[in-house]
């Protein structure tokens, strides 16, 4: 379980967070929706202690984000390019994630061979340092990445921005392929409500660093979402 407790983030006076109580169960499929500014970064950089609050804790499985280092051993994410090593080529990058995961060599090659479609030709063995790559690729190379070494907990932030129509089409069935399993705890972010609906269970709307909605996914929860954003 992810649980948030009187959370706030403050620059100077401006208050950019503030979210009283958030529990996340272990197994859940959340999405976090909201305009620019709304604090869905800044909600997961505190999470993945990048940042730290003003006020309150995040804790991912009783272990206080921002006071340990175990939580990193079971969570794998992907916020933007900063998280990769862009003098790296895509298999060196893949190595060095592995070996911090305690994956061997074989290992790593039959996790990466999942992924030839979602790659398409465009990653693996091109020779080319990530830096190099499109943004595109890089945000695929990055969410792949992520989710090595069977993590407990996955967090993306904006995953289907920057990606072709085919490619976001493959990664909704690579995240719901990772959400059957109940053991897995997924966080994305994202401003494309359609994708976010598909592949969540559970929606939190944020406006100005607040709460505003909490929505269990059903038939309905797309059309909700446009209705409250239209206004």
């Amino acid at each position: 379980m992810i649980q948030t407790t009187q959370l706030s983030k403050k620059y100077g006076n401006a208050e950019v967070l503030h979210i009283d109580s958030l529990e996340i169960p272990t197994g859940q499929s959340f999405g976090l929706v909201g305009n620019n500014g709304a604090g869905k970064t800044t909600y997961f950089n505190i999470l993945l202690d990048l940042i730290r609050p003003t006020t309150g804790t995040i804790t991912n499985n009783n272990i206080v984000v921002n006071t340990s280092e175990d939580w990193k051993s079971f969570t794998g994410s992907f916020i933007d390019e900063s998280f990769l090593i862009g003098y790296l080529t895509a298999e060196e990058y893949f190595e060095f994630i592995g070996d911090l995961r305690g994956m061997n060599k074989a290992d790593i090659a039959k996790f990466i061979g999942q992924f030839d479609e979602f790659f398409n030709g465009e990653i693996v063995g091109k020779k080319k340092y990530l830096r190099d790559l499109s943004k595109g690729n890089q945000k695929k190379a990055g969410i792949v990445a992520a989710m090595m070494g069977n993590p407990q907990v996955v967090i993306l932030d904006e995953p289907f921005a920057n990606l072709d129509p085919t490619t976001q089409i493959r990664l909704k069935t690579i995240i719901k392929t990772l959400t059957e399993n109940r053991d897995i705890t997924v966080l994305i972010s994202s401003h494309d409500l359609t994708h976010v609906t598909e592949v969540c269970e559970r929606i939190v709307v944020l406006d100005k660093g607040n709460v505003v909605k909490d929505i269990v996914t059903s038939s309905e929860t797309l059309k909700e979402l446009e209705s409250y954003f239209a206004v």
